[in-house]
C-alpha cells in the first residue's frame, strides 16, 4: 500500500518509530539495526515499508533501503517465518550478512536472532538458497559505507578479485557457498593477487 514514508522523525521506542507525514503520526516497526542507524529526533528520514493487513492487524513495518525491505520480504515467505521473526533476524545480521550464511549453510548465525532456533535457521537457509544469487551474496565483500574514493576505488578491486576466485572455484567443481565461505576468510592486502586468493581459499576448504 505505501512505498515509502517520508517525514520528521518523532518517536524511537525499541522497535517502533513514529514518523510524522503531512502532520499525521505513523507508527513503524524496525529492526534494532535500524534503529541504531536513525537520525536523530526531528530529522527527516525516509522509511521503505511493508504493510500486513490482517483481519484485525493493520500494521507497517520499516527499513532504511530497499535492499534490506527486499530481504523481509524473503524472510516472511519461509515457514514459520512472520514479520516479528524477520526483524528478529534483521536485527541480529544485515542483509548482506544474511545473504552469506544462506550461502554458506550458516545456520548458527541466524538462529542467534530472537526466537529463532536452529530449525527454523535450517528451513530460512533451504527454502532462501535458491531465491537468492551469488551476485547478491558478494555485496557483502564489497565497499563498506562511508569510505573515501580512493579507499572505495581499492575496494571495488578486492571485491573483484574475490568474485574472480569464488568463480574460479566454482568452475573447479566446489559449490557457491563453499566457495564464497573459504574467499571471505582471505585476508587482501597490497601484494595480492587473484591466484594468491585462490591458493589461501583451497587451504581453507580443507
Amino acid at each position: 500500500m505505501y512505498a515509502y514514508l517520508k517525514g520528521t522523525l518523532e518517536e524511537i521506542t525499541e522497535d517502533n518509530i513514529v514518523v510524522e507525514v503531512g502532520n499525521i503520526g505513523y507508527n513503524v516497526k524496525v529492526s534494532t539495526t535500524t534503529a541504531d542507524l536513525l537520525p536523530p529526533l526531528g530529522g527527516e528520514v525516509k522509511i521503505y515499508t511493508y504493510t500486513l493487513v490482517r483481519e484485525d492487524t493493520f500494521s507497517l513495518y520499516g527499513f532504511l533501503t530497499r535492499d534490506d525491505l527486499e530481504v523481509f520480504k524473503k524472510l516472511i515467505t519461509v515457514n514459520g517465518i512472520g514479520p516479528k521473526g524477520g526483524l528478529a533476524i534483521l536485527s541480529v545480521m544485515s542483509a548482506d550478512a544474511l545473504r552469506f550464511a544462506i550461502m554458506a549453510g550458516d545456520a548458527k548465525s541466524i538462529a542467534k536472532a530472537p526466537g529463532i532456533g536452529n530449525k527454523t535457521a535450517e528451513r530460512v537457509i533451504l527454502d532462501l538458497r535458491d531465491k537468492i544469487s551469488l551476485e547478491d551474496t558478494l555485496r557483502g565483500l564489497g565497499e563498506p559505507v562511508g569510505v573515501t574514493n580512493a579507499v572505495a576505488g581499492t575496494a571495488n578491486l578486492d571485491n573483484a578479485m574475490k568474485k574472480e576466485a569464488i568463480e574460479a572455484l566454482v568452475a573447479l567443481g566446489y559449490s557457491a557457498s563453499d566457495a564464497t565461505a573459504a574467499v571471505k576468510k582471505v585476508e587482501v592486502t597490497e601484494e595480492t593477487t587473484v591466484e594468491s586468493i585462490l591458493k589461501m581459499a583451497l587451504k581453507y576448504m580443507f
